[in-house]
């Protein structure tokens, strides 16, 4: 059987996205797909380009600025998504490249980028990290943390675009997800940024209106790779 292309990767998940909200009576356009192109080089990229895709995740800030530089010389309208974890001392890098960061965490982070903010004029979407399941490992506040931290990131005039997880590995990811989104009803948050590779349409059933999608549309990486 020939492999399939980028592009026929992309309409699968495509139409796979567009099932799972008619199935929950949603719009596909509430949903953003997000291609995951961490680690990948420019050649794998550019085929979902040149396919009209534009919404992009990356995991390190230093490897996005190198990759990206070129790509969105050709392709300006892109919008890429900082999807790993920030060290606050990268802030200042973070807000000048991505349009969205997905893993603000804790208040000294927030600090950070506020300050980058106030200082470069440019405000990314801001999604709160929650580690639902108190997981030592994984990046993420704490639920009980999420009220205070939302309220410090909202009094330091951050723009918060919703809610942010990785549900755990070995678990059914449905109440995870379900969690997630009780969570953003309650506080008042309208984005739901879960959904990766092996449960995206579950996600997009439960609410989700940023899926971050690595594997279905680039193939398999290292053992060593964070899901996506």
């Amino acid at each position: 059987m020939t492999p399939a292309s980028a592009e026929q990767r992309l309409a699968q998940v495509y139409d796979d996205i567009a099932r799972s909200a008619r199935l929950a009576r949603r719009s596909p356009d509430e949903i953003t797909l997000i291609a995951v192109s961490k680690t990948q080089e420019s050649d794998a990229i550019r085929p979902l380009l040149e396919a009209g895709h534009r919404d992009f995740g990356e995991n390190r800030v230093q490897e996005a600025a190198t990759k990206w530089s070129a790509l969105k010389a050709d392709y300006p309208d892109v919008r890429l998504h900082l999807v790993g974890q920030l060290q606050s001392n990268k802030a200042g890098e973070a807000v000048a490249l991505f349009d969205a960061i997905h893993s603000v965490d804790r208040p000294s982070l927030v600090d950070a980028i506020a300050q980058a903010i106030e200082q470069s004029g440019r405000a990314p979407a801001c999604f709160i990290q929650v580690n639902l399941a108190d997981e030592e490992q994984k990046g993420g506040c704490p639920v009980a943390a999420l009220p205070a931290l939302l309220d410090h990131a909202r009094d330091a005039g951050l723009r918060i675009a919703g809610l942010m997880c990785l549900p755990p590995a070995d678990l059914e990811p449905a109440p995870w997800f379900a969690l997630l989104a009780e969570l953003a009803g309650r506080h008042d948050v309208t984005g739901l940024s879960m959904g990766m590779s092996g449960d995206y349409e579950t996600a997009v059933t439960i609410g989700a209106t940023h899926v971050r999608i690595g594997t279905a549309l680039f193939g398999e990486r290292g053992s060593g790779d964070v899901r996506t």
